[in-house]
């Protein structure tokens, strides 16, 4: 029995260095282990909340990384268009210290068929913000576009929810840039000098669409978290509302894989998938769930092995009881024949003195 015992404190001693490995795996480790092993989601959450954020903002950088780049690549081939109908149909325009003027007195506005990042709406004239708002609900209804203003220029893109704003003041004086004029811009793109406004795009998108994803995936992993603690009460086991958290985080891994894959081909084939969302929250839900009942299952399985464990002390108890009484029994016996050996002797003794026989090898 020692000897199994032994070999049981091995094999945890060799399972605990198992679990010691994925609470020190890299990021990349944890991605694969958060998609196709589920019942790891309890060592990777023991690691606290502080590293299932890092995670989470890490893979949230990879998306917003994503998107940026099909901004700037989308942003290229704006320019690339834009160039085109500039020197052929484009009116003369001015800017000079962030403000945008340009020679027509009607709002200029380009069909989505006619552009490649949706229907744009031009009007540098007025400052009535009632209209600007109309501009921003018509692109938003065509499925995307840009509304050019005096000193801003509005963004909506079907990658991102909300409207992505950039001052003239805040994103071209930074490059040096204060007044220039219509055959400026064209000699500017043709030019080699395109990159650092490429560089600008993509800073100004990444911090943007990080901190919007980031706080999307936060309100995210809450409600999938409280999801998760009723599953758990349901599955009648009890965990801390922070393990549970964590594991939240891990379980949207899959989800924002298909999200960034998702915008990824809509960089190049604008789409829009009804109840994307919906599955979104679905596919994390399903890992969260999976991950609470193979922890129940383990639990269980853990609670009857310590069953096991338990009989079989049981009997080793009374075999060693038995054992014992054995011995004492034994023991008692011994002392017992001893005692009538004894008895006897004596008893004989008595017998010769009363016969009057001497007692042997006596000399008398």
């Amino acid at each position: 029995m020692e000897e199994k015992d032994k070999k049981e404190e091995i094999k945890k001693e060799n399972n605990s260095d198992i679990d010691e490995k994925i609470l020190k795996a890299g990021f990349f480790k944890k991605v694969w282990y958060s998609i196709t092993k589920i019942e790891k989601y309890p060592n990777m959450s023991a690691q606290g909340i502080g590293k299932a954020i890092s995670y989470l903002a890490k893979i949230v950088a990879i998306l917003a990384i994503i998107v940026s780049l099909g901004m700037v690549y989308q942003a290229h081939n704006m320019i690339k268009e834009g160039v085109e109908y500039l020197e052929n149909n484009f009116p003369e325009f001015s800017y000079k210290d962030g403000i945008l003027d340009v020679s027509s007195e009607e709002p200029i506005t380009i069909s989505a068929e006619d552009s490649y990042v949706g229907e744009t709406i031009i009007d540098t004239k007025t400052d009535d913000e009632t209209i600007k708002n109309e501009y921003v609900n018509k692109v938003t209804n065509a499925g995307g576009g840009i509304v050019i203003l005096k000193d801003e220029i509005r963004i909506k893109n079907s990658s991102v929810a909300g409207i992505i704003s950039y001052s003239y003041k805040e994103t071209i004086d930074k490059m040096g840039i204060t007044e220039f004029t219509k055959q400026d811009v064209i000699n500017y793109i043709q030019s080699g000098q395109m990159i650092s406004l490429y560089v600008s795009i993509f800073l100004t998108n990444f911090i943007y669409v990080f901190m919007m994803f980031l706080l999307d995936a936060l309100v995210s992993t809450l409600f999938l978290s409280l999801f998760g603690y009723f599953a758990a009460w349901l599955a009648r086991i009890k965990m801390r509302y922070v393990a549970i958290f964590n594991m939240a985080i891990y379980s949207l891994t899959l989800s924002i894989i298909l999200n960034m894959i998702y915008l990824g081909i809509n960089i190049f084939i604008p789409f829009e998938m009804q109840y994307f969302q919906v599955m979104y929250i679905t596919v994390a839900a399903i890992y969260l769930v999976a991950a609470i009942f193979i922890l129940k299952s383990e639990f269980i399985k853990k609670q009857m092995e310590l069953m096991k464990i338990a009989e079989a002390q049981e009997i080793i108890k009374k075999q060693m009881e038995e054992k014992e009484q054995e011995e004492k029994d034994r023991k008692e016996r011994e002392e017992r024949k001893k005692k009538d050996k004894k008895e006897e002797e004596k008893k004989k003794k008595e017998e010769k003195k009363e016969t009057g026989e001497e007692p042997e090898g006596s000399g008398a």
